[in-house]
């Protein structure tokens, strides 16, 4: 299971996407996603320990993945580098 921590704003149309390329992705690996308001005392330090300028904001595992438009095809790419390390 990989923990996905999502860094989000309210009205945050990146926020929204990313939450929807989550929930595809999550189809074929196994996510736990959980979202954290950026603007929380809880987000506001995860964002400046991982250098997250603006929501959205995505870690993997607690690792820095991204921030901003959150690409798909990174992060299946990145999935599945992560879990076909897991098994070698």
């Amino acid at each position: 299971m990989i923990i996905v921590t999502l860094l989000t704003r309210p009205d945050c149309r990146l926020c929204e996407h990313a939450k929807q390329v989550l929930a595809t992705v999550g189809a074929d690996y196994p996510l736990q996603v959980e979202e954290i308001s950026i603007d929380s005392d809880h987000g506001i330090r995860l964002a400046a320990t991982a250098g997250v300028m603006f929501a959205p904001g995505v870690l993997l595992d607690g690792r820095p993945f991204a921030f901003g438009r959150l690409s798909e095809r990174a992060l299946r790419r990145e999935l599945h580098r992560s879990t076909t390390q897991e098994t070698e």
